[in-house]
């Protein structure tokens, strides 16, 4: 089957235009900051220079592999149910199941493949960049040479066909396991990273408030409390549907199509959330640790310096990770609703109301998101303030958390609205023939 993969990304490329994307962010991270590890492993690298290069590489690899999987996944369950029609005739004409998962992981390894590939030149003065921040910060020697070398390589390329070709087969399974059937495994993890992520919050006050690894706990429980709410994005959903009491036209349909199609704007959330959750524990804690450290009097040390430019730069990649996730899943979910667009205008809804609509469930989801993703970077926030200062809610949280919240809004808002209105410049005629 993977002829017939090579052969539908051939004919509609477009369709596949957000998983490049994907893919080639995420392989160029990856290989920007595992490229430190080839320069560390330079002779002639003092040690300290190399503890910094290596805990870089460390620590946002690791972030870098699971936002890949993220942004791919969150792309590609999009792309297999908008797919649903062709699979299903696919079905008919003979293919297995087995068959079809072929061909769906084939596709996503294709583009993978040439995503990464062509993320090395970009990744090579990337890694290049960052070696010099590290420099004029002074943490790493400024006789070091930048590496770009087998562990970059491999690395980069090897995580982002493992992360397609993993996402790829959790959506065609998911998309053929049907809409009445939830899974299993998706329930476990969700509860086993609520539950590891509580004891990790919790085990912040077993720490002195000068110990050195005492943002470590809060920070990785509201990661993780992040991703176990994130897993369950669609129950979270639901729940806050039946809790709404929107009124007018508008309201009422963003309610019921929510309602019915709560799976579908997952992706949607599962972004969402991560990004409020992490993005606001990391720039909160790491504002209280450096007002405490300023309050004492107290000289930086490197390797205070280094913790902090990683906080800013995993915030980074998190921030244009999520811009674009969002924008990808929401323009290819708004573009796909172009005959629902049209048959609302065919019913007597004007454009005004069908973009009310749109408005309205884009603003359902937002909210939603950052109200979960707050609640776990608080989890996280509110027992380091409370070791590390005499308070428990610290006053850099409220900058910070409107800062992330009014960028969140702006994607979500402005990616819906302008696709949609987009969408609406085609006739409902022709819209309702063109989708048929």
């Amino acid at each position: 089957m993977f002829v017939p993969a090579l052969r539908s990304i051939r004919h509609r490329p477009g369709r596949f235009l957000a998983t490049l994307l994907s893919a080639f962010l995420g392989a160029a991270i990856i290989m920007t900051f595992h490229s430190m590890h080839d320069t560390a492993a330079q002779d002639g690298v003092d040690a300290t220079s190399a503890e910094t290069l290596s805990t870089a590489a460390g620590v946002v690899g690791g972030y870098g592999t699971v936002l890949v999987f993220f942004a791919v996944a969150s792309t590609l369950t999009v792309n297999v149910r908008q797919r649903a029609a062709e699979l299903a005739l696919l079905r008919c004409s003979g293919a297995t199941p087995a068959q079809l998962k072929r061909m769906v992981v084939g596709e996503a390894v294709a583009v993978a493949l040439v995503g990464a590939a062509s993320a090395i030149g970009p990744a090579l003065l990337g890694g290049q960049a960052l070696l010099a921040v590290f420099q004029d910060s002074g943490q790493v020697a400024g006789s070091v040479d930048h590496s770009f070398g087998p562990i970059a390589l491999s690395t980069g390329i090897g995580i982002t066909l493992l992360a397609s070709a993993g996402a790829a087969f959790l959506a065609v399974r998911r998309a053929a396991r049907g809409p009445g059937r939830r899974g299993g495994a998706r329930k476990f993890l969700a509860y086993a990273a609520l539950l590891t992520g509580t004891a990790s919050v919790s085990s912040t006050f077993a720490f002195s408030a000068t110990h050195a690894a005492l943002m470590a706990p809060p920070a990785y429980g509201a990661i993780l409390l992040s991703v176990g709410f994130a897993l369950m994005a669609p129950r979270l959903l639901e729940a806050v549907l039946d809790r709404l009491p929107l009124n007018g036209a508008s309201g009422w349909l963003a309610v019921r199509n929510l309602r019915e199609r709560a799976g579908q704007p997952a992706g949607i959330l599962m972004s969402l959330i991560l990004f409020t959750a992490v993005a606001t524990a990391t720039l909160t804690v790491q504002a209280v640790e450096s007002d405490a450290v300023r309050a004492r009097g107290v000289t930086r040390s490197v390797d205070d310096k280094t913790l902090e430019t990683l906080n800013f730069t995993v915030v980074g990649i998190i921030v244009v990770f999520v811009c674009v996730m969002l924008v990808n899943s929401l323009y290819a979910a708004t573009s796909y609703r172009v005959r629902e667009f049209g048959q609302q205008r065919l019913a007597g809804a004007t454009a005004g109301q069908v973009l009310g609509t749109v408005g309205a469930e884009t603003l359902i989801l937002t909210v939603t998101g950052v109200l979960f993703g707050m609640v776990a970077a608080l989890a996280g926030i509110v027992p380091f303030t409370m070791v590390r200062t005499d308070g428990v809610l610290p006053g850099e949280v409220h900058g910070i958390g409107a800062a992330v919240v009014a960028v969140a809004a702006a994607v979500t808002l402005g990616t819906s609205l302008v696709t949609a209105r987009r969408m609406l410049r085609t006739p409902a005629v022709g819209a309702v023939a063109a989708a048929s």
